[in-house]
């Protein structure tokens, strides 16, 4: 996407409220460029700022003055806007040419000709019932042509153009709530709105998708509009539209938007990871089907063909295993579907080459058999009846049954005319893969808007000129929730359970931002314990960990200060306690925990390690002896048994421990580093420089000077070895 830094300096300095110098910046800039439209109006609004400014030096009292100092903020943003939006148009062959055919197309795009050019379109329709069949047709054909040209025009239109006027927005407004207009040319239109408005920020186009998703009865347009406001709803200019967050408090109020926002949340996750569902396809469950090619899938369920006799003698329960595991795998893509993976996106994504996915509008047009570019394949294949089936039960996204019908195009001359018989005489039923989906489901709101998110996904990810696009769909996927916008609003009554949906997918990053944006009003004990949890498994990176970790033991004191004596935020906070090496306090939590009726092995040997660091190794000892006796083979707490012999003198049974845990097929380097300690403390010095010198060459990388020199030199020197020994260990290991 074309950029220019200066436009984003300047929109930087009006968010600031830097006026004068956003004016002086745009200026310039005007002056070097020869806008002369532009120019014109920024040095009206330059007249009225120098006015107020006037005012303000002569020391008059204006009670409107930060009033009016908004609003020339709002001006000179929406200015700004413009002439950034008019700066990619003309350095961009792709916006130009989108631009300027749209407008030479039709020269009159006047709201007041456009609505009445779709209502009288809606009235021309409705009329075609009147006419014979072989008028119908022609006519028919000829309507929706012209009327498909005028929508993908009209389409590029609005998501080329420049912010909207109040005037503009309503009406706009008025068209989309219109009942006299074609619900499909609504839902066109919303998407437009909503792909301008990402482009380049319009308060006024926020505002129509807001208006739009609040009122509108259709409920497909209305989660179009939905995932529009969503989507473009941009926390940085709340300073200049304080409506903004107004608005969007005003709809978090309401229980169903919070259940559509909460749900929208956890789909956009599951969009993201379209690539990782598609490869389990690809590499766990096709391949499984593929060699099952003697498997059919039927109304009637899943049935074997052309058994071969000889193989039911020697492996009689061979057939059934192949059906159970086809059926499996089955379930597997069905079970996918209904969490709400897309599992049409790889295969469908080979199928966005044809002409007709060069329009940006088609992308993104309700699928309707009457379109220009399928309507002569829909009427003029033979299995019709075929087609309305697959697109009637599948879990297409409109662009998908769009895809199908131009690719089954290519390949029904091929099919089994037997097949092709079998169901236009309705002796076969077609079932898609992933199974079908009721119609009561494909009316669900959250069901409409997971293929219109999967329409938005395709376009973002596939659409040649994609890049030219503000996408939603990154390396990481959109948390919203995360959005300054909706802090404080009733949204965050859901937002625990977002950020838990994020941890269990190890998306630990994104939980913090969401909880981040949680008010201290609703800092629960749950609440507490998540930010704990999410705070803990974090990756902070080198140097912040204890700051981290001091943090999470911070949270966890909170969340038993709600709920004292709590078994789950004990052990949360031992375990942060002994991130941070307060091993003290953290053997307190855990000799509470070591009362209680039950006790997992995890809590006695973390207590262990606690007790090891304190130097009280005999009762270490107990414990380990104990948990060792229990599972003599279980290497962790064999490790932790041998450090805590090898530091408290008892050589010879550490080394017994370790020569078992160096035997494993696969020993931890950090074994050898520790069992080099070990030798070194009994004083065979020979054997350590060999045990530490295998540990390095395990670990390419290792330097172990700061273990020796900091971390671990205390424990050395109380083993009665010199600094002078430490440096030639360090020598000999060539650090």
């Amino acid at each position: 996407m074309w950029k220019n830094k200066l436009f984003d300096d300047i929109t930087k300095l009006v968010q600031q409220h830097r006026l004068g110098k956003a004016l002086y910046q745009l200026e310039s800039y005007l002056l070097a460029n020869a806008h002369q439209t532009e120019l014109s109006e920024l040095l009206t609004l330059k007249d009225d700022y120098q006015l107020m400014a006037d005012y303000w030096r002569k020391g008059f009292d204006d009670p409107k003055r930060e009033e009016v100092y908004l609003q020339l903020l709002r001006r000179l943003y929406v200015l700004t806007t413009n002439v950034a939006i008019h700066d990619r148009i003309r350095n961009t062959s792709f916006l130009l040419s989108a631009y300027s055919r749209s407008r030479q197309a039709r020269k009159n795009w006047s709201v007041a000709t456009l609505q009445a050019d779709l209502e009288g379109y809606v009235s021309e329709v409705a009329l075609l019932q009147l006419e014979p069949e072989h008028v119908r047709q022609q006519k028919s054909q000829q309507l929706y042509a012209t009327h498909q040209r005028m929508m993908n025009d009209l389409f590029d239109y609005i998501w080329t153009s420049r912010s909207w006027r109040d005037s503009m927005a309503g009406a706009f407004e008025t068209i989309l709530l219109s009942p006299t207009i074609d619900p499909i040319d609504q839902q066109l239109i919303v998407s437009a709105v909503m792909l301008s408005a990402m482009n380049a920020f319009d308060f006024n186009k926020f505002r129509v998708l807001t208006t739009v998703y609040a009122q509108a009865f259709d409920e497909q347009l209305r989660q179009r509009a939905l995932v529009g406001w969503v989507l473009c709803a941009a926390s940085s200019k709340a300073s200049l539209y304080p409506e903004m967050p107004q608005i969007v408090a005003r709809l978090c109020a309401d229980e169903r938007c919070r259940q559509e926002l909460t749900e929208l949340q956890l789909q956009l996750v599951y969009c993201a990871q379209a690539d990782a569902d598609s490869q389990k396809i690809r590499d766990e469950i096709m391949p499984e089907l593929i060699r099952n090619e003697n498997i059919k899938v039927t109304q009637r369920g899943i049935v074997e063909m052309d058994d071969d006799k000889m193989e039911d003698i020697l492996h009689p329960d061979a057939a059934e295993q192949r059906l159970e595991r086809v059926e499996e795998n089955m379930r597997k893509m069905a079970d996918m579907l209904k969490q709400g993976s897309d599992i049409y996106f790889a295969g469908f994504s080979q199928m966005k080459r044809f002409p007709f996915f060069n329009d940006v509008a088609n992308w993104f047009v309700p699928f309707y058999p009457q379109h220009p570019g399928v309507s002569s394949i829909w009427e003029g294949v033979k299995a019709k009846k075929f087609l309305k089936m697959i697109t009637g039960v599948a879990a297409f996204c409109d662009s998908d049954k769009y895809s199908f019908v131009l690719a089954f195009d290519q390949v029904v001359s091929r099919l089994p005319q037997q097949m092709l018989e079998m169901v236009e005489q309705g002796e076969a039923h077609p079932v898609p893969v992933g199974g079908e989906v009721p119609i009561e489901v494909q009316q669900r709101p959250d069901f409409l808007r997971r293929l219109y998110l999967q329409n938005l996904f395709r376009f973002f990810r596939l659409f040649p000129y994609r890049s030219e696009f503000v996408t939603p769909f990154g390396p990481r996927p959109c948390i919203f929730f995360a959005n300054s916008l909706f802090r404080g609003t009733e949204l965050e009554q859901r937002m625990p359970e977002v950020a838990s949906f994020l941890a269990k997918r190890k998306q630990f990053e994104a939980a913090k931002n969401v909880l981040s944006n949680v008010s201290s009003k609703h800092h629960d004990y749950q609440y507490l314990m998540l930010k704990a949890h999410v705070l803990m498994h974090q990756d902070v990176g080198d140097g912040a960990e204890l700051i981290t970790m001091n943090r999470v033991a911070e949270l966890y004191d909170r969340a038993l200060r709600l709920q004292p004596g709590d078994a789950r935020a004990t052990k949360g906070h031992a375990r942060a306690l002994m991130a941070c090496h307060r091993y003290e306090e953290a053997f307190e939590d855990y000799e509470q925990l070591l009362t209680q009726p039950t006790v997992n092995r995890s809590t006695e040997l973390n207590a262990a390690v606690c007790l090891v660091n304190m130097k009280r190794y005999e009762e270490a000892l107990k414990l380990l002896y104990k948990l060792n006796y229990e599972q003599p083979d279980e290497p962790q707490s064999n490790r932790v048994l041998a450090w805590t012999l090898a530091v408290s003198g008892k050589y010879e049974q550490a080394q017994k421990l370790y020569d078992k845990l160096l035997s494993a097929s696969k020993p931890q380097p950090a074994d050898m580093l520790n069992y080099g300690y070990c030798l070194w403390f009994k004083g065979d010095v020979v054997s350590a420089v060999s045990m530490m010198r295998q540990y390095k060459d395990q670990q390419k990388e290792a330097a172990i000077g700061e273990e020796l020199l900091h971390t671990e030199y205390q424990l050395i020197r109380d083993h009665g070895i010199s600094d002078a020994d430490i440096h030639l260990m360090l020598d000999y290991l060539g650090e």
